[in-house]
């Protein structure tokens, strides 16, 4: 069972790039956009949904096996962020790569509450982080579309 944590909460693997492994774990989460956009609002919640609950349990997992509170290899909470974060805006290319950075430069940043998030134990401080942000950011991006619809 670790051995599923570790890989779940790494995506596959990403959380093991050398460089920037919060940066790949979200470009998976951008895949994973764009395999699943089309399909049904329902369907892409419970996606989110899905990745957020499997997630928490794998980073809660992942942080025993790595005995550290939020190890660098955990990058699921970067991946459900990124979902989150475009979650039914339903933008084409140039949408993504502004979904992206955005949530990237919230992710580092992390404004309140954001930060406060972390405190909380296990799994779920290592997701809730990531998964508020995705709310700024999925808010910026559908203001952003609201203001220049037919851009993104």
């Amino acid at each position: 069972m670790k051995r599923l944590a570790v890989i779940v909460a790494s995506a596959g693997g990403a959380g093991f790039f050398p460089i920037a492994p919060g940066t790949v774990g979200s470009a998976v989460g951008v895949v994973i956009y764009w395999l699943t956009r089309a399909w049904p609002a329902s369907w892409q919640i419970a996606l989110v949904v899905g990745v957020t609950l499997v997630g928490t349990w794998a980073a809660h997992e992942a942080a025993r096996y790595f005995a550290r509170e939020d190890p660098g290899q955990v990058v699921i909470d970067e991946v459900a962020g990124q979902l989150l974060t475009l979650l039914l805006t339903g933008v084409g290319w140039k949408g993504t790569v502004l979904g992206f950075l955005v949530f990237r430069a919230l992710d580092i940043v992390k404004p309140w509450p954001a930060r406060r998030f972390e405190d909380f134990p296990g799994g779920v401080g290592i997701m809730a982080d990531d998964l508020m942000v995705a709310v700024y950011g999925n808010l910026l991006l559908l203001g952003v579309i609201w203001l220049m619809p037919g851009v993104w």
